[in-house]
């Protein structure tokens, strides 16, 4: 009998003190915080979708493992080392070369691509009419002519470490000036505006550049073909093994061809950055950003917010119209417009001022019904924007029944405005409103939340 007790303390202890892995952390939360480098490859916004080489990868991965994903940004790789150390993120999702210095304090994933450092050095005016070799003269070719140079870098960078051991290699001094304020593309733009003559950049982004900036050359390698890699925290092995397997598969695949092609091969990527709703540059999501800013105000919104929204109901366009006849930037149906003063003729601004009011409608409602926290009446007023504040005050009276609190929406609320497609539920007596299609409303409730953090992440608010 005492052995038998010994045995079973012996088997609880040891289960006990199982270390939890930081995978099965990441799973048990649902989502997975990822920190991008805003640029025009790895991470932007354009027409109010988020974009990018590394934020489309991890929105794959990420549905792979089973969680959401949860993207912040910093462009300051310090920081982001730090807050992958302290365990405020998970991934550093950057363009991360291998060095001595950064092995020692995170691991490494297997690369997602492969490339080389390049100069990025302005041509000589009359470029246009100077053939290949006359071209080739004007231009620093050979990386002995680097001494003397002063070049800009990305503090902290690979660049500035690789500008540090040319040096030495070749015998001479390069001035290097390290910034802190500047990221990589800032300083290509400061490259081909004359403000400094030289920086160094991944040769897949130099190029991309290239195409905003004809007046570039990007043609000078300073560096042999260096792997890319995303850092995850030192000993993190089950996260890394994980990311290893599935992109030693996925880069096999068709799909990631495409998603590489798209953003490193892509001939409009100039278009995309010239454009007035190419974040980055502009910081607008629409052309009707001002209006939006201006109507939030009523409802008491941020304004990104709104634009999250009305991306999701007509993707800006204001004469789009639904299988359902419901129109305009803001997708009203014809008794919701006409409550609030507009018809099919009205004008996009007029059509966003009805759609404001009527989320102020709804937020009052709300509150009369006893859901005080803001955050969280904004999941339940999107929910009601799209499906009808019925059957939200049904999916509550389920949740309710059920043992769920009614005044929130994840993993409350939510689990019930899901099940509303289920006779069992909807047949409920307590359920008035009858039959929802509640996959819908609630995609429609974490994708416009999800598009807000993007939106966050890159516009200030005003």
């Amino acid at each position: 009998m005492v052995f038998a007790i010994f045995v079973t303390c012996s088997k609880t202890e040891e289960k006990s003190s199982k270390k939890v892995t930081s995978l099965e952390k990441i799973r048990k939360s649902g989502t997975i915080k990822v920190v991008f480098d805003f640029n025009s490859t790895n991470y932007f916004i354009y027409r109010g979708e988020p974009m990018g080489y590394q934020y489309e990868l991890m929105k794959i991965f990420a549905e792979h493992i089973g969680v959401e994903l949860d993207s912040r940004v910093c462009n300051d790789i310090e920081k982001s080392f730090d807050d992958l150390i302290s365990k405020k993120c998970d991934i550093l999702a950057y363009n991360l070369t291998k060095t001595k210095e950064r092995d020692a304090i995170i691991d490494f994933t297997v690369p997602h691509s492969t490339t080389r450092q390049v100069l990025v050095q302005k041509k000589p005016k009359g470029w246009k009419s100077m053939n290949d070799s006359e071209l080739s003269d004007s231009l620093i070719r050979n990386q002995l002519d680097l001494a003397g140079k002063k070049i800009y870098v990305q503090k902290n960078s690979a660049y500035a470490n690789r500008l540090k051991n040319l040096s030495d290699e070749i015998g001479d001094t390069i001035f290097i000036v390290e910034s802190d304020s500047l990221e990589v593309e800032e300083l290509i733009a400061l490259v081909a505006s004359e403000e400094i003559k030289y920086t160094i950049s991944d040769e897949n982004v130099a190029l991309v550049n290239k195409t905003y900036y004809p007046n570039l050359d990007v043609q000078t390698a300073i560096s042999f073909p260096q792997s890319l890699a995303w850092g995850v925290r030192e000993g993190d092995d089950s996260l890394r093994m994980v990311i290893n397997k599935w992109l030693i598969e996925f880069k096999k695949s068709n799909k990631y061809r495409i998603i590489y092609n798209k953003y490193f091969k892509n001939r409009r990527s100039a278009s995309i950055q010239r454009s007035d709703f190419y974040t980055i540059n502009s910081g607008k999501i629409s052309k009707y950003d001002e209006c939006i800013k201006n109507y939030s105000k009523i409802a008491e919104i941020d304004w990104r917010l709104l634009a999250s929204l009305i991306y999701q109901e007509s993707r800006f366009v204001p004469n789009v119209k639904s299988w359902a006849g419901a129109y305009g930037l803001m997708q009203l149906m014809p008794s919701t417009a006409a409550r609030f003063g507009v018809n099919k003729e009205s004008s996009p601004t007029q059509n966003i001022k009805a759609g404001v009011l009527f989320i102020q409608w709804l937020d009052k409602r709300l509150i009369n019904i006893g859901i005080e926290d803001k955050n969280e009446r904004i999941k339940f007023m999107l929910a009601s924007y799209n499906t009808g504040l019925g059957h939200v005050l049904d999916a509550r009276r389920l949740a309710k029944k059920y043992g769920k609190n009614p005044n929130i929406w994840d993993n409350n609320v939510d689990d019930y405005i899901l099940k509303k497609s289920n006779p069992k539920y909807y047949k409920d007596s307590i359920v008035k409103f009858g039959y929802c299609r509640g996959q819908e409303t609630y995609l429609y409730v974490s994708q416009i939340i999800d598009r807000y953090k993007q939106y966050k992440n890159l516009i200030r608010d005003e």
